[in-house]
């Protein structure tokens, strides 16, 4: 992929390698930081910076014809609204995942990101190891959501509901028993495998459940079903 930013990295030794290492895109206007970044992923093993650039439109077209496992796209960019540059991002290129970087705690826009396409957050005071492991979750299939986060997305859709006049509560309503014990079991924090087994059934049986929740209450991720568990909205038997 060319790069805004030109990066030189070595050539991997074989396919099953290829396969194991994470690629990435960096999208900061901040040059310094943007720079820092890239040359300190690169020196990890497991992880390879296709580009970096201050502005998504400039990678775009890029981004499309060939996509990158993660885009890490800062919270902070100044000419750009973020959360529009991660709906674009999802749009254009939904197999890749999107990760925020610098995120406070208090920030209002948590499940505005989630909707928009978001997979994963890093906030500004996160060790370089969390940044990591938050990369290897998402790049995975995972979603990560630091514990900081967990509140300001609880209450920033429980008031999203109450202004919705309590359209999702209504919906729930029409949950089968199945689906509710699903919304139980992700607000406990159970991956699709593990709700197979305490359930006893498929995981192609688990997903199709949680598409049909999704739809049902008008949420568009699974961090807004264990949002929702956790919420006045939970439904009840």
């Amino acid at each position: 992929m060319t790069s805004v930013l030109a990066l030189q990295t070595d050539e991997l030794q074989d396919a099953s390698e290829s396969a194991a290492v994470i690629t990435l895109v960096l999208i900061d206007d901040n040059r310094l930081l943007r720079e820092g970044f890239t040359a300190l992923i690169q020196r990890q093993p497991g992880f390879r910076v296709l580009a970096a650039s201050a502005q998504v439109a400039d990678l775009l077209d890029e981004l499309v014809a060939a996509p990158p496992h993660i885009v890490l796209l800062d919270a902070g960019l100044v000419d750009t609204d973020s959360v529009s540059a991660a709906e674009a991002l999802h749009v254009a290129v939904p197999s890749t995942r999107i990760v925020i970087m610098g995120l406070s705690v208090l920030h209002d826009d948590v499940a505005t990101y989630v909707r928009a396409g978001v997979a994963g957050f890093i906030m500004k005071d996160a060790s370089f190891a969390e940044f990591l492991a938050t990369l290897r979750i998402v790049a995975s299939g995972g979603q990560a959501l630091p514990r900081e986060l967990t509140q300001s997305l609880f209450t920033q859709i429980f008031s999203e509901e109450v202004v919705r006049d309590h359209a999702v509560i209504q919906e729930s309503l029409r949950l089968t028993t199945r689906e509710r014990e699903i919304v139980d079991l992700l607000g406990e924090g159970l991956s699709n495998k593990e709700i197979s087994g305490r359930l006893h059934i498929a995981i192609h049986t688990v997903k199709s459940h949680v598409h049909n929740i999704l739809e049902k209450l008008s949420l568009s991720s699974r961090l807004e079903i264990v949002a929702f568990s956790h919420g006045s909205g939970k439904p009840s038997g």
